[in-house]
């Protein structure tokens, strides 16, 4: 019997993962997850997970395939002739309604026109028959870099494009992992999961309104830092050789939706704030437009930097006293005749 909660109606036990990052990319998600190791790409893909149906991966940057023989697996799942996939797109969405003459990104050629066919395209032929659709990193899932005031190709995030009331094949909505780039472990953990829903051995995976894996994204960079305990003090950085909090020389951690302060980048290391850089609010929706300029204290930052420096300056010095009190051993601890520890004992010493 399953537990509660748990998807049985369509486990799979073999799942095809089709990744595009032919949308306007640099191919930095794809170059990050290969540093995933909770699990990593090799252990999902070799089957050493236990599980999780047999995957077949189909990414042009981890590909023995090359040309035509690669772009055979695409072709067949959009004639239905593949079976179950995970379609993974990495990079904004251009809106090719305004490309004038031209296409502003493609994958592949149409094997009878010989015609590119451009990443739209190959969404909407491929994202309706997916049992899972998933945005990796920010430009697929929000519009990102690419999608920034001025630009002229009109991008967008995938849920924009195919709309947030999208539901694939298998019954879920867009799954958005974002960061710039996503962060290896997320997004391995997030495919991990959908792995185990569709062998019917986990539930729904939870998502924000924003289609984000609740666990991962629920609480804010300044949540997790280790440098949050300056700012709850009114310690604040006035560069960056400064282990204090950065909120005054430009960091948007405490109204930024990340968990890598906690999660590090690489095998728990690194990490923006753990390593001197402040955080740039890459995960977040309004990125890049809403936190320009970098660098800058935040908007509402003087406010609420001031507030703390005013309430936390009083609160560090009370501390400072009962720091210096608490460093001080009791002074009944003594190698004198006298017993002074305040015992008490109820019959006479012999």
């Amino acid at each position: 019997m399953s537990a509660p909660g748990v998807t049985t109606a369509a486990a799979l036990d073999e799942v095809h993962i089709l990744w595009t990052s032919e949308g306007m990319s640099c191919d930095g998600d794809t170059v990050s997850v290969t540093a995933a190791t909770l699990p990593s790409i090799e252990d999902v893909v070799l089957g050493l997970v236990p599980g999780l149906p047999k995957v077949h991966l189909h990414n042009k940057v981890l590909a023995q395939q090359v040309g035509d023989e690669f772009m055979a697996a695409f072709h067949r799942a959009a004639r239905d002739e593949l079976g179950p996939f995970i379609f993974v797109v990495e990079g904004s969405i251009p809106n090719e309604k305004i490309n004038g003459e031209g296409y502003w990104t493609s994958m592949g050629n149409d094997p009878v026109t010989g015609e590119p066919i451009t990443v739209n395209e190959w969404i909407d032929r491929l994202a309706p028959r997916a049992w899972a659709v998933v945005a990796a990193g920010t430009c697929a899932t929000y519009g990102g870099i690419h999608a920034m005031a001025g630009n002229p190709t009109g991008c967008m995030g995938l849920a924009d494009y195919l709309g947030k009331d999208f539901r694939s094949a298998g019954g879920l909505p867009i799954v958005n992992v974002p960061g710039c780039p996503v962060q290896p472990d997320n997004f391995m953990e997030t495919l991990t999961w959908l792995l185990y829903q569709a062998a019917g051995m986990a539930p729904m995976i939870p998502l924000d309104e924003q289609l984000r894996p609740t666990w991962l994204f629920g609480k804010t960079v300044h949540e997790g830092c280790d440098r949050a305990g300056y700012y709850e003090q009114g310690d604040f950085a006035k560069d960056y050789n400064s282990p204090k909090c950065q909120v005054r020389i430009g960091c948007w951690g405490p109204v930024v939706n990340c968990n890598v302060p906690k999660r590090g980048w690489m095998d728990g290391i690194g990490g923006c704030p753990n390593v001197g850089g402040i955080c740039i609010g890459c995960t977040m929706p309004g990125f890049p437009d809403k936190f320009m300029p970098f660098m800058d204290e935040p908007p509402g930052g003087t406010v609420s930097s001031a507030m703390s420096s005013a309430y936390g300056g009083m609160i560090r010095r009370l501390r400072g006293i009962t720091n210096t009190t608490v460093n001080e051993e009791p002074r009944w601890r003594h190698n004198r005749p006298k017993l002074t520890s305040g015992y008490a004992p109820r019959w006479p010493q012999r």
